[in-house]
């Protein structure tokens, strides 16, 4: 019997002793140090992970705990053992990750998908290509990459989480984060919007366009969930075309003579006299996993007010200007 047959309620008395003896009595007690970089997290607290499991082996029945030297810690080892357990793990210093956005879980959901709502075996290339892919997003600063950002073991990891939260799954649940039970609702409730999705994400990679994307002005003012739609940065830097948007503003007004809301009708020249003459903002009305890079006209852009605007982009879903003019109307009668 080796570390491998650790059970999860071996690890929960390994815990519940931690407690008790308190971190440095219990390390010194079985010869332990502290952990470098992986940490296991049970109800809010962290537990050294390799000491965690060598003591548990000593709560299976017939056996002792290990020692240290008797088998190796880290991300090939203990980690995938925790991990298969239920449990969550934190990596720590200089091979800390950032948490994965929504961009991120989209493309890993894609692949589920494909499989069949089955995570890549070790071995299959499959794994490596969506590393890659991951790693070449624009989502993380380099400088907040650790070593393991975005692997092929951790992005095994993350379909795991994901896949055995499907409701289909029978087996052992894994614990995923409510980001990814987001996600993975949303591909079961819209398939096809979810594909394109992840199909506009991976073409604007590929071609090299998402990846030279810069930070959008005021995005750091949207709802902290929506940081991670890189759809979305980049819907927002094509609305925000200033030639394009001045040519927008100038053929509304030849045309009608003012610039009001398509939604709400307000009119920041009425609202604010001179200060908001020939003020508005412009939203493209087609999303970009639907159109993908195509050539923008003045007719796919509606002009908005900056709050009419902020509510069509709020949610995983958005609404259209007629859509959100309809709520408006019914909230006015």
């Amino acid at each position: 019997m080796t570390f491998a047959d650790v059970t999860r309620q071996a690890i929960l008395s390994a815990i519940k002793e931690y407690d008790a003896s308190g971190g440095e009595q219990f390390l010194d007690q079985h010869g332990y140090r502290r952990a470098r970089n992986y940490f296991l997290v049970h109800n809010g607290r962290e537990y050294d992970s390799k000491a965690i499991v060598g003591v548990a082996h000593g709560y299976l029945p017939g056996r002792s705990p290990l020692r240290a030297d008797e088998f190796s810690g880290g991300l090939a080892t203990v980690v995938p053992l925790l991990h298969d357990r239920g449990f969550e793990i934190r990596e720590i210093g200089a091979n800390q990750n950032p948490s994965w956005l929504e961009a991120e879980l989209v493309l890993v959901c894609e692949q589920l998908v494909l499989n069949n709502w089955k995570p890549f075996r070790a071995g299959d290339s499959r794994r490596d290509d969506l590393s890659r892919l991951l790693q070449a997003l624009p989502l993380h600063p380099l400088e907040d990459r650790g070593r393991t950002f975005r692997s092929p073991d951790s992005v095994k990891r993350k379909m795991d989480n994901i896949a055995t939260s499907h409701p289909d799954y029978e087996g052992t649940r894994t614990r995923g984060g409510k980001l990814d039970m987001e996600v993975l609702h949303a591909f079961l409730e819209r398939p096809e919007e979810m594909r394109l999705e992840a199909e506009a994400i991976r073409r604007g990679v590929e071609s090299g366009e998402l990846v030279e994307l810069r930070p959008i002005p005021d995005l750091d003012e949207m709802d902290a969930a929506e940081e991670g739609r890189i759809l979305l940065r980049r819907h927002l830097a094509r609305e925000r075309n200033p030639k394009l948007r001045k040519q927008k503003i100038r053929s509304v007004l030849r045309r009608h003579g003012c610039l009001e809301c398509e939604v709400c009708d307000f009119d920041f020249e009425r609202v604010y006299g001179e200060r908001g003459a020939s003020y508005a903002e412009c939203h493209h009305v087609t999303p970009l996993h639907v159109s993908g890079t195509v050539r923008t006209t003045l007719d796919d852009l509606a002009i908005l007010c900056a709050n009419c605007h902020r509510m069509i982009h709020r949610g995983t879903t958005w609404l259209t200007p007629p859509e959100l003019r309809e709520l408006v109307v019914q909230r006015r009668s």
